[in-house]
């Protein structure tokens, strides 16, 4: 955390500096970086069904031009053939996105659901959890991530809202394979 200490070096009204959001979102996704054994649960409104099944989940930080934009990939991938995909093809079986940190938000190539690009605003819960709120087309979609016993495990909880009806509730428990 960078701190100022000297009165000349605030600027009235101009931007205050990104370093500290920055720096500490750019802290927090570099702890996830790594290989993922993700445990999920999904509970689907439509089927009223609860699916239970692994996948796994690759951070990547990538090379950027920007010192203030932080770039990563996500891969996912199942562990074993699952019959959720065929029951639930809007879902993807595997896929790769690519984004990137600017200020408060997560600038994502495409969702999950989707392949529109999008923003995710961030917030901070403390030094161990992020909340991401996204919303495209008629989805708006609410996510919790916290690292645990220092950053081997992490926990997501996502709702999904389609048309304002809660129509996707997941539950991730997550062990990291790879740092």
């Amino acid at each position: 955390m960078v701190a100022i200490n000297s009165k000349k070096n605030l600027h009235f009204g101009e931007n205050p500096p990104e370093i500290n959001l920055n720096s500490n979102l750019k802290r927090w996704f570099s702890r996830n970086i790594g290989l993922w054994k993700s445990n999920r649960t999904y509970f689907l409104d439509e089927r009223q069904k609860t699916y239970n099944l692994i996948m796994n989940l690759n951070i990547q930080a990538l090379d950027n031009k920007s010192e203030w934009e932080s770039h990563y990939k996500f891969t996912w991938f199942p562990e074993k053939k699952y019959n959720f995909f065929d029951e639930n093809p809007q879902y993807k079986e595997r896929g790769e996105m690519s984004a990137f940190l600017k200020g408060h938000q997560l600038f994502r190539e495409n969702f999950y659901l989707s392949n529109d690009e999008g923003i995710s605003n961030i917030k901070q819960v403390d030094e161990h959890e992020m909340i991401f709120e996204s919303s495209y087309k008629d989805w708006y979609i609410l996510e919790h991530t916290r690292l645990v016993d220092s950053d081997n495990y992490r926990f997501r909880v996502i709702y999904s809202w389609n048309k304002n009806k809660l129509k996707i509730v997941e539950n991730h428990h997550e062990i990291k394979i790879i740092k």
